[in-house]
């Protein structure tokens, strides 16, 4: 059993790699033929820039593969061994959050390399150094605390019910449910300076679509992102009465009135499908799965593991092997996602009356450009990773003449120079 999960691994490992290597390829092919959407030398500086991380990705995959090795091989067995309390809930507790803070350590050269190499050669980071330490450790702490009190309340469950994984599920079910209302809260207390949007004209523009959609917000909030970051964004966070509307001050700087409107009328379109109830239950389906596989495991695992089976053991496994689940759900989400984006688009135009739909196209075109996005990719890479249609795609489902696509990079030989 263990050399199967070891094989299932190492066999989405190799189909994770592949397909960054085919989107590389087909980069280095279309980067260097007639731009799109973007001036010739921002279409070739976007590509580098999509090459660039998809490479950072593909050496993060194979550190994750090696960590996985580690833990399944001797890693978790050491901390077994080497940590040792007498409350056998500060035990559990312990060794988990010990897998999960030295993961995390192995992680921050990819997250330093990433804001402070890459985002700075390409344009993007406006963060300082002191910045992105006291991000990190305000981060560190979240995840010790929480995350303790979360490891704690499973292993209660583990050790107190028969059924403990369709229990867990509902637990963490719930946890996850909380998250989506406490986000905004959180990020305002802990990240992002939040304020109330001034502008009374653009707050009443926003308050009348919002009211056209029976969205009921607790306020409309300014992000100052820009301190960190240059890209453009907004977030509707929150559930129910926690429910605000958070502009970042980078998309309020390039976008105007109309287009920021567009943006707004998007987002409140997938209010009004039901879109972030929909992606829950999406979410709760690959829970349901991941710990209905996890909760019936045979024995013979943990005696190939040479360890007892105790609650941190299962969570560990279910930690290590929860990318792959998530990997085998994304083409699914992404179907259903790409669908809710059209949906959201078209009421995004229809809430902006004449002309939305090209003010809406105006605001992509925008965020392509602003946001160093290449607007081109290969086919493998959209089905697993694309969460939005390509942005061609829904300038053209918007009426927007976009002219004829080249595809002949997918026809050229692949250069992936990696």
């Amino acid at each position: 059993m263990l050399m199967t999960i070891v094989g299932i691994y190492t066999l989405y490992v190799l189909i994770s790699i592949y397909v960054s290597i085919m989107q590389i390829g087909y980069i280095n092919q279309a980067k260097v033929k007639s731009a799109v959407l973007l001036e010739q030398s921002e279409f070739y500086k976007a590509g580098n820039y999509a090459v660039a991380k998809e490479k950072m990705s593909i050496l993060s995959s194979f550190v994750d593969y090696l960590m996985f090795i580690f833990w399944i091989g001797m890693g978790i067995a050491f901390l077994s061994e080497n940590l040792f309390f007498e409350n056998d809930a500060w035990m559990n507790v312990a060794i988990v959050m010990g897998f999960i803070v030295i993961n995390s350590v192995v992680s921050l050269p990819f997250s330093y390399y990433e804001k402070f190499v890459l985002d700075e050669k390409f344009g993007f980071n406006k963060s300082t150094l002191a910045q992105y330490i006291k991000d990190t450790l305000i981060t560190f702490v979240l995840t010790l605390v929480l995350g303790s009190a979360v490891v704690w309340g499973i292993y209660e469950i583990i050790s107190n019910f028969d059924n403990w994984w369709l229990w867990s599920f509902a637990f963490i079910f719930a946890v996850v449910i909380l998250i989506n209302m406490l986000f905004p809260t959180f990020r305002a207390l802990f990240f992002d300076k939040v304020t109330p949007l001034e502008n009374e004209e653009l707050k009443n523009e926003i308050q009348v679509l919002m009211d056209k959609t029976g969205f009921v917000s607790s306020g409309v909030f300014i992000s100052d992102a820009s301190k960190r970051d240059v890209r453009l964004n907004a977030y509707f966070g929150g559930l129910g009465k926690t429910k605000r509307v958070v502009l970042f001050d980078t998309l309020i700087e390039k976008l105007t009135t109309k287009e920021l409107l567009a943006v707004l009328g998007h987002e409140l379109g997938h209010f009004a499908h039901g879109d972030i109830y929909k992606n829950i239950a999406l979410v709760g389906l690959m829970l349901f799965a991941m710990f209905g596989i996890f909760g019936n495991l045979p024995q013979s695992l943990y005696l190939e593991m040479g360890l007892s089976e105790a609650p941190y053991l299962v969570m560990i496994l279910l930690l290590l092997c929860m990318p792959i689940l998530g990997f085998v759900m994304m083409p699914i989400m992404g179907i259903v996602s790409r669908k809710n984006e059209y949906a959201a688009d078209k009421t995004g135009s229809e809430l902006g009356g004449a002309g939305g739909s090209i003010e809406l196209a105006n605001a992509l075109k925008k965020l392509v450009s602003e946001n160093k996005s290449f607007p081109l990719s290969h086919p493998l890479y959209i089905f697993f990773h694309y969460t939005h249609p390509p942005v061609l795609e829904r300038l053209k489902a918007l009426g927007v003449d976009v002219g004829k696509n080249d595809t002949s990079a997918l026809e050229g030989k692949c250069e992936a120079n990696i």
